[in-house]
């Protein structure tokens, strides 16, 4: 099919794409079109993105700080006040007695993952978890157990089996899945982790802003925070800025300074980022309004789908997914709502299981009812398009 020039590596690589655009899987680069009406497939869940509040405060932030490039790591020339102070008002946010920032989501759970796990301990994974997570746990050398999602019965077969383990045991989730917009039973996770002796770890990256009392995540929501060995909460989604912190204990964040790769070798982001965080932050924990207005979008949206008899499956919060089943038909239907004035995007394996081509709905504040109504009709008008398409080439 393709010439064999060149290297084994870049034969390998053009091998490769061929197969993924075979398979309607092969990605490319593509901006938010900036005339679309309604844009379903940002992270900007509290809508301080584009909003000028938090744009005066980043402005206002840069004016202050004395230089606008950190110059090095934390451990070097890097470290500042206003990176130490955003610490320990993150702390109290997430209700922990310390947080260490990493330069974004990725960092934090490959850092955090890799340098405590050793070739000796085991981890219980979610099979739906964020691929930071699998890659934090797959650089750790640790054995891993894979538990199907939320599949409590099974995860306590795996710790009851590996009970006598001479090395620790941890237990890793999301709190709110990204794909699926489902919500782990952290409190049931939590009571096997302590009838087993292990350890939990949660990823609250989708909670953060959105989920629990003043947006601070699914952990305080529970009273748990002061339960885990972690918590993880990013700033680039309902935040709108950028990074994440690992939340726990003072030990923990010591460690983690000494040991995480991710951090220790990184350049420190620019002080002016932590004025943006600081002010990101005080918006997030006043936004009640807007959590309450998404939360009825999203119960408004689960049931118009519903009642088209399309799948939202497992989805509890502010991201919905359209499972759509086949590649090309999400990405046909995707392509046909772009052009509708709807910015959404078709999801596809290896993000979703094979057989789960969907379109990822990820509501903001900023989404009306009206939208969500016209959202569900024009789904509905490139399915039935799509069949009458299919019918025609018999």
């Amino acid at each position: 099919m393709f010439e064999l020039e060149g290297s084994v590596l870049e034969r390998r690589i053009v091998h490769e794409l061929g197969r993924l655009r075979q398979q309607s899987q092969f990605r490319f680069l593509e901006s938010v079109d900036p005339t679309a009406r309604v844009n379903l497939c940002s992270n900007d869940y509290l809508g301080l993105s584009v909003g000028p509040r938090l744009k005066r405060e980043l402005l206002d932030a840069v004016a202050r700080t004395a230089s606008v490039g950190s110059t090095g790591s934390r451990l070097l020339s890097g470290h500042s006040r206003e990176w130490e102070d955003l610490e320990t008002e993150f702390a109290g946010f997430a209700g922990t007695e310390a947080v260490l920032y990493f330069g974004s989501g990725y960092a934090a759970n490959v850092g955090l993952l890799s340098s405590l796990l050793k070739p000796s301990d085991i981890v219980f994974s979610d099979a739906l978890n964020h691929a930071s997570l699998i890659d934090g746990i797959r650089l750790s050398g640790s054995q891993k157990v894979i538990y199907p999602h939320g599949d409590l019965e099974f995860l306590e077969r795996g710790l009851r089996d590996h009970a006598d383990s001479s090395g620790a045991r941890l237990i890793v989730t999301e709190s709110v899945f990204s794909m699926d917009g489902d919500v782990a039973p952290i409190g049931a996770l939590l009571e096997l982790a302590r009838k087993y002796e292990a350890e939990l770890v949660i990823d609250e990256a989708h909670a953060t802003g959105v989920c629990g009392p003043e947006g601070r995540g699914i952990a305080v929501g529970l009273g748990l925070e002061r339960e885990m060995l972690a918590i993880v909460h990013t700033c680039g989604k309902a935040l709108a800025s950028a990074g994440a912190f690992v939340c726990g204990s003072n030990t923990l964040k010591d460690y983690l300074i000494n040991r995480a790769r991710t951090f220790i070798f990184s350049t420190a982001p620019p002080p002016y980022l932590a004025g943006q965080i600081h002010a990101a932050l005080a918006l997030a924990r006043a936004a009640e309004g807007e959590r309450s207005h998404l939360g009825r979008v999203a119960s408004a949206l689960r049931e118009r789908l519903t009642a088209a008899g399309l799948r939202s499956d497992r989805s509890a919060t502010h991201i919905v997914p359209v499972i759509l089943g086949s590649n090309d038909l999400a990405l046909y239907v995707a392509r046909e709502l772009q052009r509708g004035g709807f910015a959404v995007k078709a999801i596809r394996p290896p993000t979703v299981p094979p057989g789960t081509a969907r379109l990822r709905v990820s509501l903001t504040s900023r989404i009306t009812l009206e939208d969500i109504r016209r959202f569900v009709a024009a789904v509905e008008d490139c399915l039935e398009e799509s069949a009458s398409a299919s019918v025609a080439h018999v």
